[in-house]
Formats: C-alpha cells, sequence, structure tokens
C-alpha cells in the first residue's frame, strides 16, 4: 500500500532534522522529536538500545567518535505497514576529515502524539 504524500512530507522533515540538528548541530535533545519513547536502535555489531535515554547516549558518543559532520538520509522505498510505515534508505555520511561513507537503512515509522517518528532503527555498512 502507498504512503500517503502527507506522512511521506512528515517522513522527510524528520529525516531533515536528524541531519541538521542531531548531526549538524550535534543537539541529540532533539532525537525526543525523531525517535517513539519505546524506541529501538539496532546498531551494527552492539546490542540493542531501546528508549530515548539510551538512544540519545549512542548517538552523543556516536557523533563525537565519527567525528560526523553530516548524515544525509535519501528514502529508497517505502510502504504502509497497517497503522506503521517501513522506509528503505541510503545514508551519506561525512566526517570532519574528509572522509564518507555510506550506509544502508531500515526504520519502521510510528505515529506518537499526531507525529511521525523513527520506532524500530537499523543500519549497516554498504
Amino acid at each position: 500500500m502507498s504512503v500517503p504524500d502527507a506522512v511521506l512530507t512528515a517522513m522527510r522533515k524528520t529525516n531533515d532534522l536528524f541531519h541538521t540538528a542531531v548531526v549538524g548541530k550535534r543537539d541529540v535533545q532533539q532525537l525526543d522529536r525523531i525517535y517513539t519513547a519505546g524506541a529501538r536502535l539496532l546498531p551494527p555489531g552492539a546490542s540493542m538500545i531501546t528508549g530515548r535515554d539510551g538512544i540519545r547516549a549512542f548517538w552523543q558518543q556516536a557523533i563525537a567518535g565519527m567525528a560526523l559532520e553530516s548524515a544525509r538520509l535519501t528514502s529508497v522505498e517505502t510502504q504502509m505497514a497497517g497503522e506503521n510505515v517501513f522506509e528503505i534508505g541510503r545514508a551519506d555520511l561525512t566526517m570532519t576529515e574528509g572522509q564518507s561513507a555510506t550506509v544502508k537503512y531500515v526504520v519502521l515509522w510510528k505515529q506518537e502524539d499526531g507525529d511521525w517518528k523513527w520506532d524500530v532503527d537499523i543500519w549497516n555498512a554498504d
């Protein structure tokens, strides 16, 4: 089932917020606007992290540790699944040392308090 345009627009705004505020400005408090309260993060080679506190701690350390400067998210495929949306995408990462990497990701989106947010987030190297 296709995803309504209004939902796709909301998803793009959330993905842009991750790029501009969380990574670009290193404002991990904005993650509360991106992830659901009970969100699960499944980073490569690490244990699952549940909840915003753990997710904020992870991203704060990951952004600093990787010297991450930019994370541009590009949606490749989206599909409604009941009340949720599955997104498959690509993230182009840039580090302050001029290095770059591309990762692929899957996000399960869920509507919470009227906003579309990431409920499950998993990625790995391309």
